[in-house]
């Protein structure tokens, strides 16, 4: 089963990226949300966040707000969440692989925004990075409800820069051009992935 890590910094086009995937047939795990049901009510992040960020959790579930209020600009505060966070998300990941494995799939999408910050590319075949032009994401990003200039530096600190993504990357999909563009950049990569591998004596009669 050959494992891709997807990933790009915000208003790249990820989950556009995603949606093809999904589209072409390829099991796609969302390691965001993962993480919005891991905080919902019942979620199992609910109540470690509760004890570590008092106010975070209401009705049961966390408020994102809330706890995005908390640990913006905390380095502390945002390195605790994440002690807590990506070892549930990992253990959601490791059960879709399994998964995927059992039902004899041979690609799979591992969708993580942070997946080169946090040393992902260890664990996944090739890395495929969403990109675009610096003016077409901030101009996708604010026009997201919610999103203002100061909120968009704070997430693009936490993210490694889109030139240094594409240096670690072994496939770059490009999607400031047109979405038809990107769409056709994967259905070409799905493609290339599912053809067959031939042995060195394939085509060659046995000795």
């Amino acid at each position: 089963m050959i494992v891709l890590g997807l990933t790009g910094g915000i208003g790249m086009g990820k989950s556009t990226a995603s949606a093809t995937f999904r589209r072409l047939g390829v099991p796609v795990f969302d390691a965001d949300a993962a993480v919005h049901a891991l905080q919902a009510r019942g979620g199992r992040a609910v109540g470690p966040i509760g004890a570590a960020f008092p106010g975070a959790v209401v009705d049961g579930r966390v408020d994102r707000e809330a706890l995005r209020r908390a640990v913006l600009g905390n380095a502390p505060a945002l390195k605790r969440l994440e002690r807590i966070v990506h070892p549930l998300v990992r253990d959601e990941e490791h059960r879709f692989l399994a998964r995927a494995r059992r039902a004899g799939k041979r690609i799979v999408v591992l969708d993580v925004p942070l997946l080169l910050e946090t040393g992902g590319e260890k664990r996944v075949d090739r890395v495929v990075v969403v990109s675009a032009p610096d003016a077409v994401q901030r101009v996708r990003v604010l026009l997201r409800g919610g999103m203002t200039e100061e909120r968009l530096e704070a997430i693009r600190a936490r993210q490694m820069p889109d030139r240094e993504k594409r240096r670690h990357a072994d496939h770059v999909l490009q999607t400031g051009i047109s979405r038809h563009f990107a769409q056709a950049a994967i259905r070409r990569l799905v493609a290339q992935l599912r053809r067959p591998v031939l042995s060195a004596t394939d085509g060659f009669p046995p000795p």
